[in-house]
């Protein structure tokens, strides 16, 4: 049991944030093996073959990030400063980390921290480099997905909060955690003791990918930080219902609905050819057509250029997939 210890100015502290950069190192324990019930599976099946054809050396961030081992280094995921930070912000304070923060306590992970520790400018500069590689092909084109789902758990908790202050938000937040008396109680095999927060607050920071855990993080250098999964991850790689290409139609034309329509996951010019039945320059066209009216973006895996909907889009489908017109 780890009991956190919360002083008035540590609720006055408290905040939710996405981390981009977190979502790199708890996708990868999921793609070594942190997936016992299968929940990620169809990811996993999607992304091997992209992380293959990109011939990405992982090694960088595999030398950190071990399974079955459950610590990972601090210095790799610092707590972002702001709400919802983009992955290029984040990689720049992980470049940025001072040499004596390069450390670790789990054993594992000691011998890729030491050759850090060795150049710490290059070491952390091809660290960023490997994520950067790693978060196109296995990452951006589901991040709309992926920041949808955590940025409506975050709006959900924040009514909790001004419903019933931080006992509704954390008596909803996870079967582990207990609110009593000032004193946030986290049931875990992997850590235990009491932390003081000592006037730095709480970051909460959904995750799609660590389900069945919640993962803290109280050293004395950052904010103090539990990731947790957010409502609904059991949903999040169902496949989408379709609008009905008529609804979009006649806003974008029949070809450029079609592709959005087709555009329920990742998918190459190639592949999107040979389910509408349009040409490859006609779709390339449309595709162009839709990525600069915000609609669409384009992420490379290795040779191949991986076509997905961007947060607009989502937004714009989910508004055209009720009963097409005419329908009783």
């Amino acid at each position: 049991m780890l009991e956190i210890e919360f002083a008035a100015q540590d609720v006055a502290r408290t905040r939710f944030a996405l981390s981009p950069l977190w979502e790199v190192v708890a996708s990868l324990r999921v793609l070594l093996g942190a997936d016992p019930h299968g929940l990620h599976r169809r990811w996993t099946e999607a992304v091997r073959p992209r992380i293959t054809a990109a011939r990405l050396d992982l090694t960088p961030l595999t030398s950190l990030v071990t399974v079955p081992t459950a610590g990972i280094p601090s210095f790799l995921v610092p707590p972002p400063t702001v709400p919802q930070p983009s992955l290029a912000v984040e990689l720049a304070a992980l470049r940025a980390t001072p040499p004596p923060l390069l450390r670790t306590s789990t054993p594992p992970a000691r011998a890729g921290v030491a050759a850090l520790r060795a150049d710490p400018e290059r070491g952390l500069a091809r660290l960023a480099e490997t994520v950067e590689g790693y978060w196109e092909a296995a990452l951006a084109p589901y991040w709309p997905r992926i920041r949808t789902l955590c940025e409506g758990d975050v709006q959900h908790r924040a009514l909790l909060l001004a419903e019933g202050g931080m006992q509704r938000l954390f008596d909803d937040l996870d079967p582990r955690l207990a609110w009593d008396e000032g004193t946030l109680q986290l049931a875990s095999r992997c850590r235990s003791g009491r932390a003081r927060l000592d006037g730095r607050g709480l970051l909460l920071t959904p995750s799609a990918f660590v389900w069945p855990r919640i993962f803290s993080d109280v050293v004395a250098e950052w904010q103090p930080t539990l990731r947790y999964p957010p409502r609904g991850t059991g949903t999040l790689w169902e496949e989408r219902v379709q609008p009905h290409p008529e609804a979009l139609a006649g806003v974008l034309g029949r070809g450029r609905a079609m592709l959005l329509a087709e555009l329920t996951g990742p998918a190459s010019t190639t592949e999107l050819a040979r389910r509408t039945g349009l040409s490859a320059g006609g779709v390339s066209q449309h595709l162009s057509a839709l990525r600069a009216a915000g609609l669409v973006s384009a992420h490379r895996s290795g040779r191949t250029v991986l076509y997905a909907r961007t947060s607009v889009a989502e937004a714009l489908v989910a508004q055209s997939s009720g009963p097409s017109p005419g329908s009783s």
